[in-house]
């Protein structure tokens, strides 16, 4: 089964490459896929630019300064809460600034496509209890499955 995912654009300055809507979908279904979360569940994904999602880190993380993803998840250490209604897991939200996946893109050699792929893999794990504050295993950890999952959208870095 696939999440509903909902996607707000409240940028206007870069022109997404067309389909990028679809492959934030994609990345977030195949996320939930590799974890093996079959519930019907929903997400929010907004686009931003650097000024919003600035606004956002200082006003939540206490950090004055752009980033590149923010999550919001909507549980408590992996307990997730269902709409009493309907059932639906509410994940919780992902915030992208484009601005910065274009930069990153750039930093990186590889196309804004992957990178905007990345950026949602990477907040859907934090959704789903994910972290890496502390570094070491934890973030091991991550990398490979979003490394995993970017295999699986066929968006895996190139190994020399």
């Amino acid at each position: 089964m696939s999440a509903k995912v909902n996607i707000y654009s409240k940028q206007k300055e870069i022109k997404l490459p067309a389909g990028t809507k679809l492959l934030i979908r994609k990345a977030c279904n195949a996320t939930l896929t590799f974890e093996g979360l079959e519930e019907p569940s929903e997400v929010d994904v907004t686009l931003v630019n650097d000024e919003e999602i600035k606004k956002m880190n200082s006003e939540f993380r206490s950090i004055d300064s752009a980033t590149d993803v923010l999550s919001f998840p909507l549980h408590e250490k992996g307990n997730f809460q269902s709409d009493m209604g309907t059932g639906v897991i509410m994940l919780g939200d992902i915030v992208i600034s484009v601005e910065h996946a274009v930069a990153q893109a750039e930093l990186y050699g590889h196309g804004l496509e992957r990178e905007i792929a990345f950026l949602t893999v990477h907040s859907m794990l934090h959704l789903l209890g994910y972290d890496h504050v502390n570094g070491g295993l934890e973030q091991t950890i991550m990398r490979e499955k979003e490394e995993a999952v970017l295999d699986a959208l066929g968006l895996a870095i190139n190994k020399v």
